[in-house]
């Protein structure tokens, strides 16, 4: 006999039928008179974060409000993460309410704003501002194109009616999936530090977690504690069995066995793309035995390209 209770799937299940931990973080886009919306999410998680020519974050929200509606005219937005006081959570359930325009929200917020460094950077890519109380923002643009949401227009605040898109633009009468490619992301020093110098427990940021459950009368999230660390199991190949791979890699680039030792950490799924990658440099190098010295020079340039992303 099961130890579970059967719980009916509903609309919303993620709130409604489910216990689910999700971030909170505000939204802010550009409205047509030019001044900043900020809106309160929680359905945004990473999208694209491998093996594509940029990165992407997907949001979920519903078509009519402020936030996708702005989104579907500029196609612009930035995400901002805020940490956990009590001040900041009730300053963004106060701007959660559906209907309430930006004109009529915008001029009670508590939080302030600054300019996007991108527009900083290249005042003609007009961009919505950030939050100045985040700790982090990725500053995003809506990869419209795919899924043929590019025709998707704004202004219909009563539902949509179909076609319907499967992944990208508006998917459903009232809700709309946004694919939003990762432009930067902004960092606080504190935090940016911690993570170039190597991150201690104390150096994670306080982020409240939600869990899309409110009822009558609340909105509920939880504060976070001091973070716990738990060791990673470290497994190493053996150099054959490395060897095998490498030998295979490719039929002119060889390794040295100093080169290989550098990699024998590598997770057995991800050594086939490294020695990928090795190869590709020994061929614009013009290099066909690689050495433990190859092996430094080509994680030192992968180190500084994820730098420059």
């Amino acid at each position: 006999m099961s130890s579970f209770e059967n719980l009916r799937i509903v609309d919303n299940f993620y709130q409604t039928s489910m216990f689910f931990p999700m971030p909170t973080v505000l939204i802010s886009t550009l409205c047509e008179d030019g001044t900043t919306n900020l809106g309160p999410y929680s359905l945004v998680q990473p999208y694209y974060i491998a093996g594509k020519d940029y990165y992407a974050m997907l949001l979920e929200c519903r078509n009519s409000s402020n936030t996708a509606q702005n989104i579907l005219k500029t196609g612009k937005c930035a995400i901002n993460f805020i940490t956990d006081e009590p001040k900041y959570f009730k300053e963004a359930v106060k701007l959660s309410w559906p209907g309430d325009k930006p004109s009529e929200k915008m001029p009670k917020c508590n939080f302030k704003l600054e300019k996007s460094l991108i527009e900083e950077e290249n005042p003609e890519d007009v961009r919505p501002q950030v939050m100045s109380e985040a700790f982090q923002v990725l500053e995003c643009t809506w990869v419209r194109e795919l899924d043929g949401a590019d025709k998707d227009m704004p202004g219909e605040l009563n539902g949509y009616e179909p076609p319907y898109h499967d992944f990208n633009g508006i998917t459903s009468k009232f809700g709309a999936h946004f694919i939003l490619k990762i432009d930067k992301i902004l960092m606080k020093k504190k935090y940016s530090d911690a993570i170039i110098n190597g991150v201690r427990a104390c150096d994670f940021p306080r982020m409240p977690v939600d869990y899309g459950y409110r009822d009558s009368k609340n909105f509920w999230y939880h504060r976070g504690r001091r973070m716990r660390a738990e060791l990673l199991q470290m497994r190493q190949a053996s150099l054959e069995s490395v060897r095998y791979a490498a030998d295979r890699a490719d039929d002119k680039v060889k390794f040295t066995d100093d080169a290989l030792m550098t990699v024998l950490a590598v997770p057995r799924v991800f050594l086939p793309l490294v020695l990928k990658g090795c190869v590709e440099w020994a061929r614009e190098n013009n290099v066909e035995l690689i050495t433990a010295e190859h092996m430094q020079i080509i994680n030192d340039k992968r180190a500084k390209e994820k730098e420059k992303k």
